[in-house]
């Protein structure tokens, strides 16, 4: 094939034609999930209307997803059709909580842009009005979490971030949610259930614990600092999902000199939301109070030499296996809001288990 006279014509048009197979699978996408909201309201209506629910469910199910299946193929067995029945069920307007006006409004604005090829306007309003932004594998996962604001933290942030199916399960057996509720009150908890993780401070961008699963190491190896940075490295983008929303790498091994002495940080990330460095010292074992003490000289340094005069202040994590509330509180000045220390697991603890560090931090 000879090469082009015009190669940015040639960008132009792929990115063009690119963009248009994004809007057609996301229309394909959202009207596929809102004729299953429609068939589920369907089935609700007439069972209500008909004979007892389990003597409905044994014959009229079972009789219409035969006669479905013969002239529509595939996708209409008994079991999708309970489905989404579940689905309007738990997905109606008197079951849901309310998002904030700013969240509605963004869903909308978005939704009603990608479906503007729809002829039909009616079924394009609906569309927007019920904001439905996944795909239906995304809402058959969500409507089994049974905690309503739960479900809508992970629906919220699955479209902020553009998760796929598999990163919205990996967050979701992660506990993304209990975790960011470890240190929040009661009403910052509701929050997160209308808005989703929103960050305005180096405080809402920081877990505790991490969970590092996706590295593969047992809970009980022996590994050295050393190789649990590279296997991170390795991992970059498992870690990056799991740090967050904004977070960019930078660098790792990053040396410091002053004094013909030599220091180096273990990895260096930028946030683009904070607009600030983060910088991340990984600890095996217990944290000591010097280190601590060696990640506040990190961060002091990068205020003072690097980060711009339009940058926020540098924030500094201290990853560790485990450590003292109290040595960290104490060693830490009590205005602190850039140094943090959190635990990392190398393992997918329960959801029990996150619930009781829920209810020691309440």
């Amino acid at each position: 094939m000879k090469d082009l006279q015009n190669p940015q014509l040639l960008q132009n048009i792929s990115a063009l034609l690119e963009n248009a197979r994004k809007k057609v699978v996301i229309a394909v996408n959202q009207t596929i999930v809102l004729t299953y909201f429609e068939i589920g309201r369907m089935i609700i209506e007439d069972e209500q209307n008909g004979e007892k629910r389990a003597k409905y469910g044994e014959n009229v199910l079972k009789d219409l997803a035969s006669h479905l299946t013969h002239t529509f193929g595939k996708g209409f067995s008994e079991t999708n059709l309970r489905q989404m029945r579940n689905f309007h069920l738990a997905y109606s307007d008197a079951n849901q909580p309310t998002l904030s006006a700013e969240l509605q409004n963004r869903m909308s604005q978005t939704l009603s842009a990608e479906l503007q090829m729809d002829e039909n306007q009616n079924f394009r309003a609906k569309v927007a009005k019920k904001t439905f932004t996944l795909s239906w594998s995304h809402y058959l996962k969500l409507m089994r979490i049974k905690d309503i604001n739960e479900r809508n933290f992970y629906e919220i942030e699955s479209f902020k971030n553009n998760w796929s199916l598999r990163e919205l399960q990996r967050q979701y057996d992660s506990a993304l949610y209990t975790r960011l509720s470890l240190s929040k009150n009661k009403e910052e908890i509701i929050q997160l259930s209308e808005k989703g993780q929103i960050i305005e401070t180096a405080k809402d961008a920081i877990k505790d614990p991490y969970v590092l699963e996706f590295l593969g190491i047992q809970e009980n190896s022996n590994y050295s600092e050393s190789e649990l940075e590279q296997v991170l490295i390795d991992k970059l983008e498992h870690f990056l999902l799991e740090l967050g929303t904004g977070f960019t790498f930078v660098s790792r091994q990053e040396r410091i000199t002053f004094n013909e002495k030599h220091f180096r940080v273990d990895l260096v990330f930028y946030n683009r939301l904070l607009k600030s460095f983060v910088l991340i010292d990984l600890k095996i074992g217990e944290l000591k109070h010097q280190d601590i003490g060696q990640m506040q000289m990190y961060v002091n340094y990068y205020d003072r030499e690097v980060k711009l005069p339009a940058e926020n202040k540098t924030v500094g994590i201290i990853l560790c296996q485990d450590k003292n509330e109290s040595l960290v509180k104490y060693t830490l000045p009590e205005e602190n809001e850039h140094i943090f220390a959190s635990r990392y697991m190398t393992v997918l603890p329960s959801k029990e288990d996150f619930k009781k560090l829920l209810e020691e931090n309440i």
